[in-house]
């Protein structure tokens, strides 16, 4: 390793957020590094149909997370596959991953959430054999069966529409007595004959036959009855979860885990920032992430004109002195 491996920008998060942020920040000449740890585009590829992304009035998620892939490659950001599992500041901000040392002089998180598990007997022993979080993926295989989903939100509302494409029937199971997603999609869905709803219900656990779902067993919160609903599949759709587990301890996050950040996305830590799905106050929709992801950027910009930060050759010179020549 060499004071010229030293990153401008790090983006740990490969979503429409990070993507954006590299792309912007290319172009600024900043040398910008993207680590992601699974596929370029994040959860945007897992949509079947995004219709609210400007200049697209219909495209597929994973067209649209392609298109941000290699849009960043266009303009030389370097986008590497890796999982971060810490980082901390010692004048640069240094990035350990499942693959070795980053180092750079900022840092931006955009690691965006995954989907939150309902936690109840069953949904671990049969996911993937019936329980899912993505209708996209796994929709074909319930061609002319019946499926549940659980949620009253935009995911669950736009996936259980995409769901009637191949099941006979889908039935939406929502805690409240009335949808939370928007009005287009609600009447998409009561207008849809293979939709039927099951209202101030939760699943209380998922029961199978060892091999495969077979059913659900669900309480009505008003009256506490409790029934079964029979299912080839329950797909889940009840909220996000932060990808933040490698930063306890390391940033300040809030009560649900998603980073704190000021109006100008700086963290608790010197030279990192965070922006999209990832941080507390986020509108979680991708025409907003991805702005975010420019915004990080002038922020960033503005912090590496103004900062002193320690130069490349003090700093290898430090950390030889102290652990050694760095590989």
């Amino acid at each position: 390793m060499s004071p010229d491996a030293v990153y401008d920008l790090a983006i740990i998060g490969g979503g429409p957020t990070g993507l954006t942020a590299a792309i912007y920040a290319a172009r600024a000449a900043l040398k910008t590094l993207v680590l992601e740890k699974s596929v370029p585009g994040g959860q945007i590829s897992a949509t079947m149909t995004v219709e609210n992304y400007p200049g697209f009035p219909e495209i597929t998620g994973a067209e649209l997370g392609e298109r941000f892939h290699e849009h960043a490659r266009k303009f030389g950001a370097e986008i590497r596959t890796a999982t971060v599992e810490s980082l901390h500041w010692e004048g640069y901000v240094h990035i350990v991953t499942d693959g070795g040392e980053t180092f750079a002089r900022s840092a931006l998180i955009a690691t965006g959430a995954s989907h939150r598990r309902l936690g109840v007997p069953g949904e671990a022993t049969y996911y993937g054999r019936g329980v899912s979080n993505c209708a996209t993926c796994d929709g074909f295989f319930y061609r002319d069966k019946d499926v549940v989903v659980v949620g009253g939100g935009d995911a669950a509302v736009e996936e259980g529409t995409f769901l009637t494409r191949f099941a006979r029937k889908v039935t939406v199971i929502h805690r409240r007595d009335a949808l939370r997603a928007q009005k287009i999609l609600q009447q998409r869905a009561f207008d849809n004959p293979k939709m039927a709803f099951v209202w101030n219900s939760v699943v209380e656990e998922v029961l199978g036959d060892g091999e495969r779902v077979t059913s659900v067993k669900v309480k009505n919160i008003i009256t506490g009855e409790e029934s079964v609903i029979p299912t080839d599949g329950v797909f889940v759709y009840v909220g996000m979860v932060p990808n933040t587990g490698f930063l306890k301890g390391i940033l300040e996050l809030d009560e649900q885990g998603f980073i704190k950040a000021d109006c100008c996305y700086r963290t608790s830590m010197p030279g990192v920032f965070t922006a999209g799905d990832v941080r507390s106050g986020s509108w979680r929709q991708v025409i907003a992430v991805a702005a975010e992801g420019a915004l990080a950027v002038r922020e960033i910009e503005f912090y590496l004109a103004e900062e002193h930060l320690e130069e490349p050759d003090l700093l290898w010179a430090r950390r030889r002195g102290s652990k050694g020549s760095m590989v």
